[in-house]
C-alpha cells in the first residue's frame, strides 16, 4: 500500500512516501505558523520527487502537535459549560477548580450540578434530574456558548446519565458540540471530567484544523483519504479527530517510537527521539509505547485518559546555549533554527552549533562556530550526554540492558555509549522516523469495560469480538486484525464476579480506504 505519512512538531514537518515497507522519497521542512502551510510545501516536495505517481497514493496520514500546542499556548480555545450528574454527592469540588488561572479564563463559562451518577456497584445515587438538564440547557443555550462537557459520577460503570443529558442538549440545542466524559476518561471524576472540558474546547479548532489539512491535499491534487494519527500509534478520519482532538495527544512522540520500531526491526526498546526544542524518551513493547498508568498533566490541567509513557526534557536541536554560563536550554529558537543558529548566518548559540564545532555533525557553515573554545565545546557535550543518560535512566523499566533505537532530526546529541544500554541504534531515514510512524499507523479497536458474573474467559473473549467488531467498523483489513494488548483485573469491591477487562487490536488500513466515522462507542467503561 502506498501511503504519505506526515508530522508536524514544533520545529520540522516531515514527509514520507512509503511504498509497502520501503521509503521512496523523505523531506524535512521548517514547520510554518499557520501548520498548514508547512503541510503544503512537504507535499510538493514529496510529490516533487522523481517516480512518484499521486494517483496511486492510497491514504495520507497526518500527526500534528497542534491540539497540545493550544492547550499549552491558551489559544484557540473555546468557553465550555460543564454539566456534571452528582448530587447529592460530589459537590465539594467544582468544575475546573483545581485547572490553572490563565487557562480557565478562557474555557469556563459555568457549570450545572444536577442530581444523578451512580454508585461503584452501579447503583443509582438518585434519580437522574431531567427537568433540571432541561433547563440548564436553555440556560446554555440562551449564554450563546456551543461546547459543553457532561460528566457523572461512575460513568464508565453506567453512562446512563450522561447520554441522558447528551440528548437533552441537543434536543433543546441543536447543533451544540457535547463531549460526554464515559467515552475518553478512565475511573476518577475530576480527571475524566478534565479531559472531557479540553475536548470540548479544542473541537471548533479541530474542524478548522482538519478541514485545513483536506484542503492542502486537494490542492496538491491528492484524491486519497485523510487520517489523522491517535497517541496509541493508529488512526482516526477526519469526522473522529473533529470530535475527539485530546486522542492526537503525544502522538508526536508515538510516531517517533512507532517510526523507531518499523526502521530497526526491534519491538522491545528504548526510543530517543531528539527533536529541535525537546528530547522524548519512551518504552517500546511489543512494537508500541508503553501507556502511562498515572495521572498525566496536559497543560497543567490532571487528566487520566490514555497516553503514551513519556518523558520530555528541554534538549533540542535548537536548545538556546548560554555561552558564558554553559546552561543549555530549555528554551529554544524552534523553527528558526536555520535562521537563528550561528552555523546558518544566525547570532543565536544553540545546541546544534555546538555539536558541529565538536564534530558530532556536519550542517551549515563550521568556520563560524571555530572560535568556540574546545574546553567549553567539550563540557556543554559532556553536559548534554548527561541529560540523555539520565533520561534513559529515568524511564528503563528494571536494570537489565535495553536496546536505545536514537531518532529525530537531534539524534547527532545522543551518545554512542548509554549506561545501562545494551547498544545504541541509529537507523536510516532516523531524521523522519515521526512522519514513518505515521505511514505505518494502522486502524485500533479498543474495550475496555465492566463485566459481571462472568467467566474471565468468556468476559476475555466478548471485549475482544467487541474490539475487532470496532476495528472493522473503523475501516481495518479484517484478515491484518491482530491482538495487541490483554488486560483483566478483578474488581474486588464490587458484589460478585466483576472483572474489568481491556482488549484492543490493530489491523491494516483495509483496499479501498473506507471514509470512517466516529464510533458511537456504546457501554464502554474507561
Amino acid at each position: 500500500m502506498t501511503k504519505i505519512g506526515i508530522d508536524v512538531g514544533g520545529t520540522n514537518t516531515d514527509a514520507l512516501l512509503l511504498d509497502g515497507r520501503t521509503v521512496r522519497a523523505a523531506v524535512k521542512t521548517a514547520t510554518t505558523a499557520d501548520v498548514t502551510g508547512g503541510i503544503a510545501e512537504a507535499l510538493r516536495q514529496v510529490l516533487a520527487s522523481p517516480g512518484v505517481d499521486r494517483r496511486a497514493i492510497e491514504a495520507v496520514i497526518i500527526g500534528t502537535t497542534h491540539f497540545t500546542n493550544a492547550v499549552v499556548a491558551r489559544q484557540g480555545l473555546r468557553p465550555v459549560a460543564a454539566v456534571r450528574a452528582c448530587l447529592p454527592a460530589s459537590a465539594a469540588i467544582l468544575p475546573f477548580a483545581d485547572w490553572p488561572d490563565d487557562l480557565r479564563a478562557v474555557t469556563r463559562a459555568g457549570h450545572h450540578l444536577l442530581a444523578g451518577g451512580h454508585e461503584y456497584d452501579g447503583r443509582p445515587i438518585a434519580p437522574f434530574d431531567a427537568e433540571g438538564m432541561v433547563r440548564a440547557a436553555r440556560a446554555i443555550a440562551a449564554s450563546g456558548i456551543d461546547a459543553v462537557a457532561v460528566s457523572a459520577v461512575f460513568s464508565p460503570l453506567n453512562p446512563a446519565c450522561e447520554e441522558e443529558a447528551a440528548r437533552i442538549l441537543r434536543d433543546v440545542a441543536p447543533g451544540i458540540d457535547v463531549t460526554l466524559s464515559h467515552r475518553l476518561g478512565r475511573l476518577g471524576l475530576m480527571e475524566r471530567e478534565n479531559v472531557a472540558i479540553l475536548n470540548s474546547a479544542l473541537m471548533g479548532l479541530a474542524r478548522h484544523t482538519t478541514a485545513a489539512f483536506a484542503s492542502a491535499l486537494r490542492d496538491s491534487g491528492i484524491e486519497a483519504p485523510l487520517y489523522l494519527t491517535q497517541n496509541d500509534g493508529t488512526i482516526m478520519s477526519e469526522a473522529h479527530a473533529a470530535a475527539f482532538p485530546v486522542y492526537s495527544f503525544a502522538s508526536g512522540p508515538t510516531n517517533s517510537m512507532r517510526g523507531a520500531a518499523f526502521l530497526s526491526g526491534i519491538a522491545d526498546a528504548i526510543v530517543v527521539d531528539v527533536g529541535g526544542t525537546t528530547t522524548d524518551v519512551g518504552c517500546l513493547r511489543r512494537g508500541f509505547p508503553n501507556e502511562a498508568n498515572n495521572i498525566v498533566h496536559i497543560g497543567g490541567v490532571r487528566t487520566n485518559f490514555r497516553m503514551p509513557d513519556v518523558l520530555s526534557i528541554g534538549l533540542g536541536g535548537g536548545s538556546i546555549v548560554d555561552p558564558a554560563s554553559g546552561a543549555i536550554g530549555p528554551k529554544s529558537v524552534g523553527f528558526e533554527l536555520t535562521r537563528r543558529a550561528r552555523i546558518f548566518g544566525g547570532d543565536v548559540l544553540t545546541a546544534t552549533d555546538v555539536a558541529v564545532a565538536a564534530g558530532l555533525v556536519a550542517l551549515g557553515d563550521a568556520s563560524r562556530v571555530a572560535d568556540l573554545d574546545p574546553g567549553f565545546v567539550r563540557t556543554t557535550v559532556a553536559a548534554m550526554h548527561a541529560m540523555v543518560a539520565d533520561a534513559v535512566d529515568r524511564m528503563k523499566l528494571d536494570g537489565r540492558p535495553t536496546p536505545l533505537i536514537a531518532v529525530g532530526g537531534g539524534a547527532f546529541l545522543i551518545p554512542d555509549d548509554v549506561p545501562g544500554i545494551s547498544q545504541v541504534v541509529k537507523v536510516p531515514h532516523r531524521a523522519v522516523a515521526n512522519a514513518v510512524g505515521a505511514a505505518i499507523a494502522q486502524v485500533s479497536g479498543e474495550v475496555d469495560r465492566i463485566f459481571r458474573d462472568l467467566p474471565r474467559e468468556e468476559a476475555i473473549a466478548r471485549a475482544r469480538a467487541e474490539a475487532i467488531d470496532q476495528a472493522i467498523a473503523a475501516g481495518a483489513e479484517p484478515a491484518s486484525i491482530q491482538v495487541v494488548d490483554v488486560e483483566d483485573l478483578p474488581l474486588a469491591y464490587l458484589a460478585g464476579n466483576t472483572l474489568r477487562t481491556r482488549v484492543r487490536v490493530v489491523g491494516d488500513i483495509a483496499r479501498p480506504a473506507p471514509r470512517m466515522e466516529a464510533p458511537s462507542h456504546g457501554n464502554h467503561a474507561d
